[in-house]
């Protein structure tokens, strides 16, 4: 039987896999977490869920030095690497990345930033996975890649806020009860940037997780939390 920590570490772990494209730093940061975090133990517990024996892999490859700390094989991409083959059809011309040099550079870390930028046609080309579309399209652009980590930071934490939120919201089941568990140091990383309000949110999202049964009455807890009460700046 599998060691229950175990077991929720790896899920954590195949979280971040399967969200790179959306964290702060790319591999080169979840690359390190992967190192720090699989233990045996854990690996065994990749090895039962699934696409985890992909991650096991790499994670192995990491380790032995195959593959550089900032990368991972093609074959071992999340999704059997689909994204990026979706990706790499998008086209833009000069006129294009003229447009998105300067929307990355216009780009202000905040809901109204945000809503600017997805409204912008050539970030409108890469359809939902924006995110991870034009991530690629900036590879070996550094000075771009960084900028555009900014935004991807962004896009995360505004997006953990409305499910945090949410949650608190809406009564749930234990099974999301659980994968909330799992979530919580991407919940820890990214709600406090926004302030006073991030914190007193990650405070009653913690509450909310530590207590023993769902509550049907649990929409109370974040009455005194919306959207309007985040930060204008999460950086």
């Amino acid at each position: 039987m599998l060691n229950v920590k175990a077991s929720i570490v790896a899920q954590k772990l195949l979280n971040l896999y399967r969200q790179e494209h959306v964290i702060f730093g790319g591999w080169a940061a979840v690359n390190q977490v992967f190192i720090a975090e699989a233990t045996p133990e854990v690996i065994d517990a990749l090895r039962e869920l699934p696409t985890g024996r992909s991650l096991a892999r790499h994670i192995e490859n990491l380790r032995t030095g195959k593959t550089p700390l900032d990368s991972i094989e093609r074959e071992l991409l999340p999704y059997g690497g689909a994204m990026s083959e979706s990706i790499a059809t998008t086209p833009i011309d000069a006129s294009g990345w003229r447009e998105l040099e300067s929307v990355i550079a216009e780009f202000t870390p905040d809901q109204e930033g945000l809503a600017r930028l997805e409204e912008s046609p050539v970030i409108k080309k890469f359809g939902p996975e924006w995110i991870v579309g034009i991530r690629s399209a900036l590879a070996g652009n550094t000075q771009l890649q960084q900028k555009w980590d900014v935004v991807a930071q962004t896009y995360r934490a505004y997006t953990l806020w409305n499910s945090a939120t949410e949650i608190l919201n809406t009564p749930i089941s234990d099974r999301v009860r659980a994968q909330l568990q799992v979530d919580m140091p991407e919940y820890e990383t990214y709600l406090p940037m926004f302030g006073a309000s991030g914190t007193e949110l990650l405070g009653k999202l913690r509450t909310f997780v530590s207590s023993v049964k769902p509550n049907p009455n649990q929409s109370t807890a974040s009455e005194s939390i919306s959207a309007e009460s985040a930060s204008a700046d999460v950086l």
